[in-house]
């Protein structure tokens, strides 16, 4: 994987405001929408509604409004705990010319209410991160290795919407040594251990600490958060959680 095919996604160019059509980022991931002039950008939500577009577009329009009361990301939530999967675990490989890595299937996060099936993420024509097509699921970016693999595996997904939270929604709430759980698509449990969680701001995001190769099985799951700009249409900042894969051990270790 390049990190640098991956750095407009994380680091939007600051571009001017100038007259005629313009394009609106869409909070959560970089899916942007065409708007005429920013003087209808703030109405945009109320015109699709009015217009009704097609399940597609709906999609990527639920995410353009994220700035909402109810679902403010520094509102303090509390999240409902889910148990830890049950099955074997798999093992880390000793080295890159091990066994093919299942691809994965499933995440769990207990410790934040997270169980979503992973879908498959490439790149956009503009070579950033393609986001998944609801806030529902996350996706693994298959430009990465699978997790369980030597190298940095990356998972992503929405942090919100109009109509509520999205699975990423309390990401930021994770803690160093909580645990995440991928099941691969074989059966067996790649398991992971939270050792950092960070925010950054896009216009400094640290393209190849968080991308760059790794000599041990590490994840990284991303999302969006921070301050929401109505000027840009996008959220200023990105969380990232840092965890490396657990040794095969006991499930109930």
């Amino acid at each position: 994987m390049d990190p640098a095919q991956l750095e407009r996604h994380h680091e939007p160019p600051r571009q001017r405001l100038r007259p005629g059509p313009t394009w609106v980022r869409v909070p959560g991931l970089a899916v942007r929408l065409r708007v005429p002039g920013r003087r209808l950008q703030h109405a945009l939500a109320a015109v699709v509604l009015l217009l009704g577009l097609g399940a597609s577009s709906a999609a990527a329009v639920n995410l353009l409004t994220a700035h909402h009361p109810r679902y403010n990301l520094a509102a303090k939530t509390k999240a409902v705990p889910v148990p830890a999967p049950h099955g074997s675990w798999a093992a880390p490989p000793a080295e890159i010319a091990g066994p093919r890595v299942p691809p994965p299937a499933f995440l769990t996060i207990p410790a934040i209410g997270v169980r979503t099936s992973l879908i498959r993420l490439g790149l956009t024509p503009a070579d950033t991160l393609a986001p998944p097509p609801t806030t529902t699921v996350a996706g693994w970016y298959t430009g990465s290795p699978a997790p369980g693999a030597i190298g940095t595996a990356v998972i992503a997904g929405h942090v919100d919407s109009v109509s509520g939270p999205g699975v990423f929604f309390r990401l930021r709430q994770l803690h160093p040594g909580q645990r995440i759980y991928v099941r691969q698509a074989g059966g067996r449990l790649a398991v992971f251990r939270v050792t950092s969680v960070r925010q950054y701001v896009k216009a400094r995001f640290p393209t190849f600490r968080v991308y760059g190769a790794a000599p041990t099985p590490e994840l990284r799951l991303i999302t969006c958060g921070g301050t929401f700009d109505f000027t840009t249409g996008s959220y200023l900042s990105n969380v990232v959680v840092y965890a490396t894969m657990l040794p095969r051990t006991s499930p109930a270790g």
